[in-house]
This record gives structure tokens, sequence and C-alpha cells, in this order.
């Protein structure tokens, strides 16, 4: 079986005009798209969800560590729920 989790990681970050794609890269490095993606901007910070239905789980510390390394990055937070998916 292969673990794969639903991940919504949320963003806290200086409101940059750049934000959203920087934010974006990790995932499209790894030829993952998100399911969810909110952006709310409250004065100089914006709060920033994304969340994948189905992430294989060896990667969500790879995501959230690049980030967490996005310039402008305050903090990351992630909830996950794991899933198995039966062997084919």
């Amino acid at each position: 079986m292969t673990d794969t989790v639903s991940v919504l990681f949320t963003v806290e970050a200086e409101a940059s005009p750049g934000l959203l794609p920087r934010l974006l890269q990790p995932f499209a490095k790894r030829d993952l798209t998100t399911d969810h993606l909110v952006a709310n901007r409250v004065g100089d910070t914006m709060r920033v969800e994304l969340g994948m239905a189905e992430m294989p789980a060896e990667m969500v510390h790879l995501v959230a560590g690049n980030l967490g390394q996005v310039i402008g990055v305050i903090r990351v937070t992630e909830q996950r729920h794991t899933r198995l998916r039966a062997a084919a």
C-alpha cells in the first residue's frame, strides 16, 4: 500500500506581488497541483491556505520545508489526515 495524505498548509507571510507564484513553486516542481488555494490579505501580511486531497506522504515534509524557505514567509503550519491506498 502507498500512503497518501489529505493536507492543508497554512502560510503566514509578508504581502508582496510575487508571493503566490513563489508558494506554488514547491508543488509545481514535484508535478503536484493543489486542490485548494485561498489567499487573504490583512494589512501588510497574507494568510494563504494550500491544500491537496491526496498527496504522497513522503512529499509533505519536503513541500513544507520549501514553503518555509520562500522569501517573506513568517510561519508554515500543516494539518494532515492519513489515507491508505490499496495496492493494485
